[in-house]
């Protein structure tokens, strides 16, 4: 077969299902690999949308995501993207086009270095110039994304290996020098956890999106429920525990719960489960709970005291370790003194949450944002997949959505990417046809890739996005409004733009809310319609994030309603 032939035939025994992408002139040959094999792939239209199409995908599936481009242009247009996956340890599997190989080095036309460019935001790369070579590296590739912690592969194949032929030989297993990922690491080390835990008074789980990739909230959730520890999340880690849930504090960290960061400060045992202890989270990482001895449950060994210095690690993939934690937990007798310090414990968390819970004006005359999210959760009951873009819109869904199952919040944590958003929901659509996918966005980052409205009406995709639209650069005018003195530079987008005209000028249906009267209604009808609905919802520019914890400042020092505690 063609080496063209033998992307799409490693592509079917890896058990992809479907791919995103866009052709270009070094891809021609797998384009008409495609075309002859009928194999499903998605035009979307930019290579950035296919990128974080795949993304998306994969986070909502817990498979590969997989994205083709061409070469030069083609590729350097996923980089966003795979730094994206990257940042946020998604499995993805990026193929891109080179140039002929007597070609490359000599500047040729749409040639890039895409292995040199994505060194740095990858787990590892590949420029493939002999098609005897594809079958091992497509295998390595794959097995690479999805083992150990996950990431992105790039695979750069020369034009002339899809015009090649090739007697296909797929790998049954593959054998890497160097790259033996850790599945079960030492039980010891468990036991010194539950050792830490029986003696602490106060102690706090923190939950990652570590919890999230391995598929081990049940687990978690089982964990809880024997410890009663509280809990608290990253981002990422949200939906692993119910959002509702009794011992659920909140998220973690610049714009996490009173009760949260609190519990943070106060805690005299920390234990992390699967996070990355990110400045987010942590804020001035030298006074990051002063008082707690830090546990860190972790799959990568580079990730333990990269940050935070911890004082117990488990290094191992959680499928192993949080199995072991429930069962040696059931087996140990738990002390009196465990049980009495942990009903005081909840009881002063309990009076943090009651002291000072998310609130907002809800007399308000206009629709307030967090007014809108909590309405979306109502209607929704948990059952969605909630995708975000980056800025006031995802924080103020990570406060006040209700999520209640794991891999049902998919945000672009690390990197913070504006414009993933729509793509990112398009791929989640797709892998996961009968769960609804929402998008939360803001005006500004629904322009980034507002391209792929055109997409998701040409695949009858029944994505319903929702615009806040508050006419501003909503985080970056908060700051300018909060540490620049109301210098609102270059953060006003001014209303320029009609988004119900754009979505129908796209094929999806448009609709909008400009009273808090209107937005349930409107919000319910554009739930029951078939296909992709657009809802612009008209928001105050003033309105902040909050609770904050200023740069530089402490956890426990937030501003809370524009008063500072």
């Amino acid at each position: 077969m063609l080496g063209a032939e033998a992307v799409i035939e490693a592509l079917r025994r890896e058990g992809v299902d479907l791919v995103f992408g866009y052709p270009g002139g070094a891809v021609l040959t797998l384009y008409d690999a495609l075309y002859k094999t009928n194999f499903p792939h998605i035009l979307t239209r930019h290579e950035q949308g296919a990128v974080h199409a795949a993304d998306g995908y994969a986070r909502a599936t817990g498979k590969v995501g997989v994205c083709f481009a061409t070469s030069g242009p083609g590729g350097t247009n996923l980089i966003t993207g795979i730094a994206t996956a990257y940042m946020d340890s998604v499995p993805l599997v990026a193929i891109t086009g080179q140039v002929g190989v007597s070609l490359i080095g000599k500047d040729s036309f749409q040639e890039a270095d895409m292995c040199g460019i994505t060194t740095p935001i990858t787990k590892h790369n590949y420029l493939v110039k002999n098609v005897q070579e594809l079958p091992r590296v497509l295998k390595e590739a794959f097995y690479i994304a999805r083992t150990g912690r996950p990431g992105p592969v790039v695979i750069d194949i020369s034009k002339d290996v899809f015009n090649s032929t090739i007697d296909f030989d797929y790998p049954a297993s593959v054998m890497l020098r160097g790259y033996s990922p850790l599945f079960a690491g030492d039980a010891a080390a468990v036991d010194a956890v539950i050792t830490a835990l029986l003696q602490a008074k106060k102690p706090l789980l923190f939950v990652g999106g570590g919890v999230n990739l391995s598929d081990t909230a049940e687990q978690l959730r089982e964990l809880t429920t024997l410890t009663e520890l509280p809990v608290t999340a990253s981002l990422m880690g949200l939906g692993c525990i119910a959002s509702d849930a009794p011992e659920h504090l909140g998220m973690l960290g610049m714009h996490g719960t009173f009760a949260a960061n609190m519990a943070t400060v106060e805690c005299d045992l920390l234990i992390a489960v699967g996070a990355r202890f990110d400045d987010r989270v942590t804020s001035l990482v030298k006074d990051f709970a002063p008082h707690a001895k830090i546990v860190h449950f972790d799959i990568d060994p580079a990730e333990v005291n990269k940050n935070v210095r911890c004082d117990l690690r488990v290094i191992g993939d959680l499928r192993w370790s949080l199995p072991l934690f429930v069962n040696k937990f059931k087996q140990t007798l738990i002390p009196q003194a465990y049980r009495e310090a942990i009903a005081a414990w909840r009881l002063q968390v309990e009076d943090w949450k009651q002291e000072n819970p998310l609130s907002y004006n809800r007399a308000s005359e206009v629709v307030m944002p967090q007014a809108l999210i909590e309405c979306i959760s109502k209607l929704t009951q948990g059952k969605a997949i909630i995708v975000t873009d980056v800025g006031q819109h995802q924080m103020w869904t990570a406060q006040y959505y209700n999520f209640t199952k794991p891999r049902s919040l998919l945000t672009s944590g690390g990197l913070g990417t504006m414009g993933y958003g729509l793509p990112a929901a398009m791929g989640a659509q797709l892998g996961m046809p009968d769960t609804p996918v929402i998008l939360v966005t803001g005006d500004g980052s629904i322009m980034m890739n507002c391209q792929e409205l055109a997409t998701t009406a040409d695949n009858g995709l029944p994505l319903k996005i929702i615009v806040c639209n508050n006419q501003v650069l909503g985080m970056v005018n908060q700051w300018q409004r909060t540490f620049y003195d109301q210098r609102y530079s270059h953060s006003t987008t001014k209303g320029a733009t009609d988004f119900v005209k754009l979505a129908e000028a796209m094929g999806v249906t448009g609709l909008r809310v400009t009273k808090p009267e209107e937005l349930e209604t409107v919000l319910q009808q554009a739930f029951a319609l078939e296909g992709p609905v657009l809802v612009d919802v008209l928001l105050p520019a003033a309105e902040d994030v909050v609770p904050m914890v200023p740069p530089g400042g402490r956890l426990d020092q937030m501003i809370l309603g524009g008063l500072e505690s």
